[in-house]
């Protein structure tokens, strides 16, 4: 049986794309918040596309903060700019 497409909505732009084309933002038990290259970090998931405009639109709607149910801190949102500039 071939493997089944999975999509998930991008928080920044609200375009349904393949998970594999999208990155996990992942919060786990403790509050921590994470990128999660691999898609398995046990936690509640966020997918962003992999683009700059799509992470400032995130940041300025405070989507990831909805996502995630709790306020998030800038230094967070610099960590995870600087990790989405790398690549």
């Amino acid at each position: 049986m071939p493997k089944k497409i999975v999509n998930r909505t991008c928080i920044g732009c609200n375009t349904v794309k393949d998970k594999r084309e999208l990155i996990r933002i992942v919060k786990d038990k403790e509050g921590n918040i994470s990128i999660d290259r691999t898609g398995k970090a046990n936690g509640r998931g966020a997918y962003l596309c992999d683009n700059i405009e799509c992470f400032e639109k995130m940041i300025k709607a405070k989507r990831l903060e909805r996502a995630f149910e709790m306020k998030i801190e800038d230094e967070i949102y610099e960590k995870l700019r600087g990790v989405l500039l790398d690549k």
